[in-house]
Order: C-alpha cells, then structure tokens, then sequence
C-alpha cells in the first residue's frame, strides 16, 4: 500500500500549497490558476502533461481535504476493478483486504498488481507536478512556503494504518526537500516515532532519523513560556499586578529558596507536565493572593497520580499493559541499588508468563535475557531498563555526589549495556513517586 499512501500525501500537500499560493477557494479562482500556470508551462509539453492530473480533480479541488482524498481513493479503486475484471476481493483495503484465506501467491499477486495501477497511473503525473511545483509555483523566495503537520496523533486514521501512513508521510517529506522554496515540519510525539518501522519495505532508517530533531526544553524555555501564559491569564482576568510567574510563586524560604526548580524537578521538562503542576498548586491557593508552600505541597499526589496515568497512555499503543509495569514499582526505595532495582525488574519481567498480560510480545524482547540468564546483571537487565529510562520513568546517578540523570537530560546515556555497570544508584522519577508511595 505504499505507493498508494504516498501518492495520497503528494496529492494532498500539492493541493493546500495552491490552495494557499493562489488563494483557491472557489472553481472561478481554479479557473484563474489553471491559466496562470498553463502560460507559464505553455512551452514544456510534459508539463503541460501533468497539468492533466489536476484537472481530474478541477470540480473538488478547493473543498476539504478529505473529500479531496475520497476523491483520489474511488479513483484508484475504479482503476482497481477495472484492471482486476472484478476477480479480485474488495478494492483497495480502505474497504476490505480480500479473505483471509487467500495464498501467499496469491496476495503477493495483488499487492503488485496495486503498486504497479499506482506507478502508473498517479505518482508519474505526481513527480512531474513536483518539478512543476518547484520551478513554477514555488519559484522564488517571496514564495516560500512552510507546511506544519500536527495532531497526528489524533483519531485521524485507522489504527491498522496509520503507522504505514505515518511512516509514508516521512517519505514523502524526504521526497520533497529537493523542492527549494518548501519546508514541511511534521510534529510527532516520541513514542510514535519509536514505534515507526522504516526496514520493513526496505527503507533506510538512519536516513529518515537523520532528518529529525528532537525538541528539547530547558529550564529558561519553561520559564519564559510559564512567564508569559501567566501575563495572558491575569490581563484576562483583570489582575494588573501580576506580571509573570514570580508574582504568583510563594517567596523563597532559606530550606527552600527556589519555588520554581521545585516544580520543574516533578516533570519531565516539558510544558503539559509544568503547566498541569502551577494548575494544581493554583486551585489548592484558591482564596490566595499567591501560591503558597502548603498549596505546592499538597498538589503534588494528585498531580502525581495524573502524571502517571498520562505515561500510561502515551505509551500503551507501544507498550501494551505498560501500567502494570509501572506499578510493580509501588512502595519501591526512593534511592535504589542495583539489588533493589533488579527485585522491581524481575517482577515487571515475570509478566512475559501471565496470559493475561496485554505486553507479552514487547516484555519477552526486553525480558528473555534475564528470564533465561544470558549474559551478566548488565547485560540481562539493560534493555528493560534502558526502555524505563527512555519513557522517562526511571533515572540513574553515577555516584553519591552526582545527581540523578533522567531522559530529558540525556537521552542517549542508557544506550549500551556498559553504562549499567557504571550506575551506582536508580530512582522513579519523582513525578511519579507519591503515585506510587515512594518516599
């Protein structure tokens, strides 16, 4: 289905940049458009060629997106019975997949058979109208043009799909770098990214990681975004004498001299987990004219036990059963060695035997070392907790005056086993910790 999904992507983003670029809204601006551009082109017959591929779609090209997408989907799908004389199963698989029980041969047969109608038929006109895109629409710099994609996610797609459709999403941005004047950035959530599989129809990886970045967040960052949320809300509320944060926080004390870094030192730096905390604390300081110590206090188990449930659900569709995992760590040490780590591992490890554990796939790849004793502790135990570190629930200090490492201080530093022997303590994050009693 690849070739399908990504004809769609180019299909859909070539639409919204005109859309955009001419202000497209209406069949008498497509009109205006289609003239435009076929003066400029009047002169390269291929071209002019591929300029065929939009007017198949002249009478839906300004409306919605996805009626945009049905429309280039019942068209593939014609192609599809036409070409299969109606021998073959249900169309495309945006409706059904055929039988079950249909051979190897058989499905192979098919899936070539898709690839090839699309090779065809839509991406030769959809590569063409990207070298029209770069040299005609998007022709100068006054022209530049940035996509930002989001939400993805979102219930948008069916599960059984969008993986494949993400995946495919990537390999059209890939596609379109060469397209000078156009930078589409596309915002996905890490455990997506993690879960995407770019090997399994023979894709270099590396070459699709080497075009992310990972955002980052650091102290200052929180700060000046806290700063200005709370400028927004007081002007809204007419609360002139607060101007940033500092007029909302308690005053520091000599036992606790920074109201702020004891905030941040219960999240995983990153905004939803800030802004839930000072959301909490604000609703315990109800009646108050700031927050105060008492309120951040008592925030922070209910704060707590939200922010454990949130990991849960970022990581489930990855992790299956992942909550289970975490609660193992109830009542654990709130500074563990190795000893009391591996009492938590194993525990979480002997999952992989319960039937009724959601995560038996996921738990054997990173279990089966220590469950059959293969290698040494390090060896054995690193990738469950190479995985714990990575999801931001466990970190690690190297020795009594080194602090405590989490994930979003070093997101690599758990990748090779060696590191593990090198650990002289561990310890659940402490957004996680009155969730869990750890005290």
């Amino acid at each position: 289905m690849d070739p399908l999904f990504i004809a769609l992507w180019k299909h859909v983003l070539l639409i919204e940049i005109i859309k955009h670029r001419y202000n497209v809204d209406s069949p008498g601006a497509m009109q205006r458009f289609m003239s435009i551009l076929m003066d400029r082109i009047k002169k390269d017959r291929s071209k002019q060629a591929a300029l065929e591929y939009l007017e198949e779609f002249e009478g839906r090209f300004w409306c919605e997106t996805d009626e945009r997408v049905r429309e280039i989907t019942k068209r593939f799908e014609s192609q599809i019975e036409a070409e299969a004389g109606g021998k073959l199963p249900g169309t495309v698989g945006i409706k059904s997949s055929g039988s079950s029980t249909k051979t190897v041969e058989e499905r192979a047969e098919m899936a070539q058979r898709f690839q090839r109608i699309v090779n065809e038929t839509q991406l030769p006109r959809l590569n063409k109208m990207m070298t029209v895109l770069d040299d005609d629409i998007l022709d100068s710099p006054q022209h530049y043009t940035y996509i930002v994609i989001d939400d993805l996610d979102r219930d948008w797609a069916d599960e059984k799909v969008k993986n494949d459709l993400i995946r495919c999403l990537f390999r059209t941005v890939a596609e379109l770098v060469r397209v000078d004047n156009l930078k589409i950035l596309v915002a996905l959530r890490t455990n997506i990214l993690e879960s995407l599989d770019f090997g399994q129809t023979g894709g270099q990886e590396e070459k699709f990681r080497a075009l992310s970045l990972r955002v980052r967040w650091t102290r200052g960052d929180l700060h000046e975004l806290l700063d200005g949320r709370t400028h927004v809300a007081a002007e809204r509320h007419g609360l002139t004498h607060i101007q940033s944060l500092a007029d909302l926080l308690p005053a520091p004390t000599k036992n606790r001299p920074d109201p702020l870094g004891v905030i941040l030192a219960r999240t995983l730096m990153r905004p939803r987990d800030a802004i839930a905390f000072l959301n909490q604390c604000l609703e315990n300081s109800s009646g108050e004219e700031r927050i105060t110590w008492e309120a951040i206090h008592s925030a922070e188990q209910s704060y707590s036990a939200d922010r454990l449930l949130a990991l849960r659900d970022e990581w489930k569709p990855t992790y299956a059963g992942i909550d289970r995992v975490l609660q193992n760590f109830t009542g654990a040490p709130r500074i563990m060695n190795s000893d009391e780590l591996i009492i938590h591992l194993d525990n979480c490890i002997l999952l992989s035997t319960d039937p009724d554990f959601s995560g038996n796939r996921w738990m054997a790849e990173v279990g089966n070392a220590a469950l059959y004793g293969y290698g040494d502790w390090a060896e054995m135990y690193h990738p469950l907790v190479k995985l714990l570190y990575n999801i931001g629930f466990l970190g690690c200090s190297l020795g009594k005056k080194n602090p405590m490492i989490y994930s979003h201080d070093d997101i690599d530093f758990m990748n090779k086993a060696a590191t593990l022997r090198e650990i002289a303590s561990f310890a659940v994050h402490p957004a996680f910790q009155p969730a869990l009693d750890v005290f």
